[in-house]
């Protein structure tokens, strides 16, 4: 059973976290990784840094811009995460935009990650239907899921078609924003999230976008699976380093 599913089946609200690879420091990947999972983190989703980050919002295009800078690419990556599996039990997830994969070979990509012990990926600008009928096959072969987004204005059509070709979890994005530019939860977005927990889908949901606190996680986990926090993280990173990562992780929890 591929990680994530097995994490999904743990009696508790999960703690994802995502972070730009290469950022603060080229070298800081694998640390980074290994002191949120040994901080209580449930799931990593590793951001592949590119020029033109559509869904980001600031502070990721920032950490994405740096990571560039510093030389962070897809090989680099899998060159930090080679070894990865000696250290890091937890899910581990690649969230990317489709222009670097498919430049590195979509099938190659998927066997690199299936070498190093990725677990699925997730990439915004990868249609739904474009996928399924062409690359579905491929991701299945090396053990990959692919995790798709809905929002509050995706049709119940089109959600009950993600949950039907989803083998994982389904992210469920906050609002119709870009990532990190919201403050915390109004009757609007709480109420899509009852929306969406009573449609009982068959794949669990993890919302994303404007969780930075433990009030925002409390709110997002009510009705789903898990939250995954990015923007103020990033922060934290930024102000105090990798080895405070113990002191966000603990503010989220309690």
């Amino acid at each position: 059973m591929n990680r994530i599913n097995k994490k999904l089946k743990e009696d508790k609200k999960l703690l994802s976290i995502y972070f730009s690879a290469g950022y603060p420091r080229l070298e800081d990947t694998k640390l980074i990784i290994e002191n949120l999972e040994k901080n209580g983190v449930d799931m990593i989703e590793i951001g592949l840094p590119f020029s033109d980050p559509l869904a980001d919002g600031p502070t990721i295009q920032a950490s994405s811009t740096q990571a560039l800078k510093n030389g962070m690419s897809s090989e680099i990556l899998f060159n930090q995460l080679k070894d990865i599996r000696k250290t890091v039990s937890i899910p581990l997830i690649i969230m990317g935009y489709f222009n670097p994969i498919l430049q590195y070979g979509v099938e190659a990509f998927c066997q690199k990650c299936q070498e190093t012990g990725i677990d699925g990926l997730i990439i915004p600008d990868l249609p739904v239907d474009v996928y399924n009928e062409q690359y579905k096959a491929i991701f299945q072969k090396y053990g990959l899921i692919n995790v798709f987004l809905i929002t509050p204005q995706t049709s119940i059509e089109r959600i009950n078609f993600i949950d039907s070709i989803s083998e994982g979890f389904i992210y469920m994005v906050s609002s119709a924003s870009v990532t990190g530019s919201n403050s915390g939860f109004g009757d609007e977005q709480t109420t899509y999230f009852k929306r969406i927990a009573d449609m009982n889908l068959k794949n669990s949901q993890i919302v994303g976008f404007g969780i930075s606190n433990n009030e925002t996680f409390t709110q997002a986990t009510k009705h789903a699976k898990g939250a995954i926090i990015g923007s103020a993280f990033i922060k934290h990173l930024s102000t105090h380093g990798v080895d405070k990562i113990k002191t966000f992780t603990s503010s989220i929890r309690n």
